[in-house]
């Protein structure tokens, strides 16, 4: 029997203590952690890691995570990633991505601070749901 895959999680959030934060949480919870700390490197490490989700804060400098979001749905080697907001900043971004920006919505939005049972229980829900 062939031992089994650790999924691999991008978290793309500007806040070092937020990636540090989430990184433990997600490690503690057995799956391997990689982070950027903008949307210009976060779509970078995108490509070069093709991780199995990203967790993608919304408002961040050098490249918001809403243009991100929109290149990693353009790019083909990155369309299928799912990703998971989770920002500070309150809102409905499922129509500003649908109507705005004519992607589909992400796997699923959290606020910060995040309810960490939803929030794992998401992640094994999407990952276990993947293709």
């Amino acid at each position: 029997m062939s031992p089994k895959k650790v999924a691999k999680i991008l978290i793309v959030d500007d806040e070092p203590d937020v990636v540090a934060y989430l990184a433990a949480f997600l490690e503690d919870n057995g799956f391997k952690a990689v982070s950027a700390l903008n949307g210009r490197e976060g779509f970078e490490k995108a490509k070069e890691e093709k991780p199995d989700l990203i967790s993608l804060d919304i408002t961040m400098p050098e490249e918001s995570g809403l243009r991100m979001y929109q290149n990693l749905q353009e790019a083909a080697a990155t369309r299928a990633i799912p990703v998971v907001i989770v920002t500070g900043t309150p809102g409905k971004f499922d129509r500003i991505l649908n109507e705005r920006m004519q992607v589909t919505s992400p796997a699923a939005c959290f606020e910060k601070p995040i309810d960490r049972e939803a929030f794992i229980n998401k992640i094994r829900e999407v990952l276990e749901n993947r293709p």
